[in-house]
C-alpha cells in the first residue's frame, strides 16, 4: 500500500505500507533536490489510481501559490506534467483544498480563488488550458463531492455551503466581495450566489442569547445510501462536530461536542460504517459513531496535534506535528449503537520525519487492499483454525506407536 506525504520544506515522500512479513513501513523521498520549490511548503494533495492504469496521479499545492500535477509509476519513478501558479494568491492565504478527477485538477484557496485546470495526456511546456471563477473570502476548507458534481465550502463567518460545479464556472462570479453593502444584503435576505444550491443557517442563539460564532475549520462529504450529495460532516473552531442533511434542513442535524482540547483540526469519514475520524488542536484522536456522536475509541501515544488524515479500506495513516507519521488499524462501529467496542484501534508503527509532516493522502488503490475482517469473522476464523489443528494431530496408543491423525483416521474408515 502507497500513501503520499507533503510537508513544511515542500519535500513529498512516499510511505510505503508492509502489510506482512518483519519489514517495517518506509517514508522515502519522492521529488529531487532540484525539483523541489525553495521556501515552499506543501499545503494540500489529492491522489487518484485509475482502475485500468498503474499510474497514479498526484496533485500538489504549495505555500508560494505554485500547484503541480506529477504522474507517479509502480516502481515509484516520478514525472512532472504540468505545472501552474495561483496568481491570485496573496500573503497570509493558502490553498485550503485541491481534487485530481480523471480530466481536471480543481484547486481552492482562502481567498476563493477556484480553478479548474485541464489534464494533458503529456508534458509539454505550453501553460496548461484552465477556467477560474470567485468564491466567497476566508475560506478554511474545500471538498469536492465524489460524484464531482457539487463542491463545498465553510470557513471563518462563511457558512457550509454547497455549489453546482458546472454552474460555478459557467458563471464566472468574479468579484463577490467588492461591494461590502451587498455583501450584507445578500446575507439578510439568504439570497444565493449564482452557482450555489445550499447555504447552512447558523444554530441558534446560546443560553444568554448571544449569537454563536461560524468557524468551520474542516468538513467532509459523508458517503451515504441516498448519495454522496446530500449529507455533510463539518468540524468547528468550538469543538464541535455538526452533521447537515441538505434536503431536511439548513441547520445541522446533529450537533456534538467532540474536542477535548481547542477546536477540530481535521476530519474525514473512514471505509466501515457509521465511521469517521477526527482530531483536535490537542493529541487527541478519535474514531466517532456518526449514528450517536458518540467516541467509539481513541488512538494513545500521539505528541502532537494530528494534521491530516488518510483512511484506507485497511489502514489508517496520520501525520502530526511531533514529526511522525503514524499507522493506526480501525475496527468497525458495534452493529447496534451504544453497544460496548470490542475491538479498538491502535497506533501500529510511526516514522519519524526531519522536517514536519502537513498533509497525507491515500493513492486510492484498491488491488492492494484487503478488507478488515468484523470481530464476528474473527471468532469464526479462529475456531476453523483450531478444528483444524485438532483434525490434523496424530494419535498415539498406549505404547506409543503412531496411529495416524484424526482426519486420516476417519477417510480410512469411510
Amino acid at each position: 500500500m502507497r500513501f503520499f506525504t507533503g510537508d513544511e520544506l515542500g519535500n513529498l515522500k512516499i510511505l510505503q505500507l508492509k502489510t506482512s512479513g518483519s519489514d517495517t513501513s518506509k517514508l522515502e523521498q519522492l521529488n529531487r533536490p532540484t525539483e523541489k520549490p525553495e521556501n515552499s511548503g506543501v499545503q494540500v494533495l489529492s491522489a487518484r489510481t485509475q482502475s485500468d492504469s498503474p499510474v497514479t496521479l498526484l496533485a500538489a499545492g504549495y505555500s508560494n501559490g505554485r500547484a503541480e500535477l506529477l504522474t507517479i509509476a509502480e516502481d515509484d519513478a516520478i514525472t512532472s506534467l504540468q505545472q501552474w501558479t495561483e496568481t491570485r494568491l496573496k500573503n497570509g492565504q493558502r490553498y485550503v483544498g485541491i481534487h485530481c478527477t480523471e480530466r481536471n485538477v480543481l484547486s481552492c484557496t482562502s481567498n476563493g480563488a477556484l480553478r479548474m485546470t485541464v489534464i494533458e495526456q503529456d508534458s509539454s511546456d505550453t501553460a496548461p488550458t484552465f477556467l477560474t471563477t470567485s468564491l466567497p473570502t476566508r475560506l478554511c476548507d474545500w471538498r469536492l463531492s465524489e460524484n464531482q458534481n457539487t463542491f463545498a465550502y465553510g470557513g471563518d463567518e462563511v457558512d457550509l455551503s454547497v455549489w453546482d460545479t458546472e454552474r460555478a464556472f459557467q458563471n464566472r462570479v468574479e468579484d463577490l466581495t467588492s461591494s461590502t453593502a451587498a455583501a450584507k444584503k445578500r446575507k439578510r435576505n439568504d439570497t444565493l450566489f449564482p452557482g450555489e444550491i445550499w447555504r447552512a443557517k447558523n444554530v441558534p442563539n446560546d443560553n444568554l442569547g448571544l449569537r454563536q460564532p461560524i468557524r468551520i475549520t474542516a468538513l467532509c462529504y459523508l458517503s451515504a445510501s441516498s448519495g454522496p450529495n446530500h449529507h455533510l460532516l463539518t468540524g468547528t473552531q468550538l469543538g464541535s462536530v455538526r452533521q447537515y442533511d441538505t434536503r431536511a434542513a439548513r441547520r445541522p442535524t446533529s450537533d456534538w461536542k467532540i474536542a477535548k482540547v481547542g477546536g477540530v483540526e481535521t476530519l474525514e469519514q473512514g471505509f466501515n460504517l457509521h465511521e469517521v475520524f477526527v482530531s483536535d488542536s490537542g493529541s487527541n484522536l478519535f474514531a466517532l459513531d456518526l449514528r450517536n456522536g458518540r467516541v467509539s475509541y481513541s488512538y494513545k501515544g500521539l505528541a502532537g496535534s494530528v494534521t491530516s488524515i488518510a483512511p484506507s479500506p485497511t489502514f489508517m495513516v496520520s501525520v502530526a506535528r511531533d514529526r511522525y507519521c503514524r499507522i493506526h488499524s480501525t475496527f468497525p462501529a458495534p452493529e447496534q449503537p451504544g453497544q460496548q467496542q470490542e475491538h479498538k484501534g491502535e497506533v501500529l508503527e510511526k516514522i519519524f520525519s526531519k522536517s514536519t509532516p502537513t498533509v497525507v493522502v491515500w493513492d486510492g488503490d484498491h488491488s492492494s487492499t484487503k478488507p478488515i475482517a468484523s470481530s464476528q469473522e474473527l471468532e469464526e476464523g479462529d475456531g476453523d483454525s483450531d478444528e483444524d489443528v485438532w483434525d490434523n494431530m496424530e494419535e498415539v496408543d498406549d505404547d506409543g506407536e503412531v496411529q495416524g491423525s484424526k482426519t486420516t483416521k476417519k477417510q480410512r474408515n469411510d
